[in-house]
């Protein structure tokens, strides 16, 4: 063998059988082959297991799969690129020309355009109500032939709870899929619900260090084949090193959520007791609209609290400028607090009649709670509201 051959082919090494790693390798492998063609033709007829190219599966990114699914109590799931990429693909693959989606104002930005602006492109209708109208959904849904109801739950930015049984109920009573984005609650929670299909942000909290992005599409198998085969045509796969640190971060989940959760309540009773503050949100606190609901679906409250400033829009941003532990930008769930201005949020889409439903006010901020020491949080939130109250009044 001559060198330039050596180099494509380098000398193998492998592990003897009683011999094993404690941690699984990265498969960085776009290619995999199988000892001769009549496995190979096997494998393409579906026939036997194994991996042949990376943009349908890698043993990385499928280890990655399996964990999430068993969290989050399902049979399969699919990794993407993105958490976005995750509901965008999700929702092309499952609908089609003619199809109809029920959707709520209180989503995600980027979710409300794939559905009012993107699936319309190709033919699919929308009716968007707010998560809170129980007989609206169940009037459209008597109403009107509906392909699947896409929610989440606590939403975005506002934790409103959606209410899952009576939600889920009333999309299995007419036909219709139950889509939730459960990336605020985490993986966790909510398994134990009829819920079709989940979908979820990696970039949050599973990763835990804000350095990678990916997205999961978690269901039971027989919705998961036909998305499996569109997802692969569509090229959305998760790179085998984000799902490497992806999956190197779900060790310290548990722990992760649980402390930033408690830090989490303390910043939401501190606010709610201060005098520059109208309205928190927080479904942990006695006086959300839907604690009770809050406690009866969730093991914990999740890590985000959003307020109203009184000041609105000037006294929103002030605040943003004075926290010092917080970094002034988007995403949630790493372990470094950050925190949304109201001049940060979207909305753009929405009428004011919208807006006023949505929850968010020209005052609202969002605090996405980390694992800083709880005292150093709670004197920095201090700070920043004595030091609004100085500038803005």
């Amino acid at each position: 063998m001559k060198k330039p051959t050596l180099v494509n082919h380098p000398p193998k090494v492998e592990l003897p059988p009683d011999n094993h790693p404690v941690g699984a390798p990265i498969y960085q492998n776009v290619k995999f082959e199988f000892d001769d063609l009549e496995q190979t033709t096997r494998f393409l007829r579906g026939e036997r297991a194994g991996f042949f190219y990376m943009r349908t599966s890698n043993p990385t990114s499928r280890q990655l799969e399996l964990t999430l699914a068993a969290l989050q109590g399902r049979d399969d799931c699919l990794t993407t690129g993105t958490g976005i990429g995750a509901v965008g693909h999700t929702l092309l693959a499952l609908t089609k020309q003619g199809d109809h989606v029920l959707c709520f104002i209180e989503t995600y930005n980027p979710t409300r355009y794939i559905i009012r602006r993107l699936l319309s492109r190709f033919g699919v209708t929308h009716t968007m109500l707010s998560i809170e109208d129980l007989a609206g959904i169940e009037r459209t849904l008597a109403e009107t032939p509906t392909r699947l109801v896409f929610f989440e739950s606590p939403t975005n930015p506002v934790t409103k709870i959606a209410d899952i049984t009576a939600i889920t109920h009333l999309a299995k009573t007419h036909g219709a899929l139950s889509v939730m984005d459960n990336t605020f609650a985490g993986f966790h929670q909510h398994g134990d619900y009829e819920i079709d299909v989940f979908v979820h942000s990696l970039t949050k909290y599973a990763s835990g260090a804000g350095d990678v992005m990916g997205g999961a599409v978690i269901a039971r198998a027989d919705l998961m084949r036909p998305l499996r085969t569109d997802f692969g045509a569509l090229g959305v796969a998760l790179d085998p090193h984000a799902a490497f640190l992806i999956q190197r971060g779900l060790k310290t989940y548990f722990v992760r959520y649980s402390a930033q959760c408690a830090r989490a309540m303390r910043i939401a009773q501190l606010l709610a007791s201060h005098p520059a503050v109208a309205r928190v949100h927080y479904p942990g606190l006695p006086d959300h609209p839907q604690h009770a609901l809050a406690a009866l679906q969730m093991r914990e409250f999740g890590t985000i609290v959003s307020a109203d400033l009184k000041g609105g829009f000037a006294a929103g941003g002030c605040f943003a400028e004075s926290l010092e532990l917080f970094a002034l930008t988007s995403s949630l769930g790493s372990t470094e607090s950050l925190v949304v201005a109201p001049q940060m949020m979207g909305g753009r889409d929405l009428t004011p009649e919208q807006l006023r439903v949505s929850g968010v006010t020209e005052g609202t901020v969002r605090l996405s709670i980390g694992l800083e020491d709880e005292g150093d949080l709670v004197a920095d939130v201090v700070q920043a509201l004595d030091a609004t109250r100085t500038r803005c009044g």
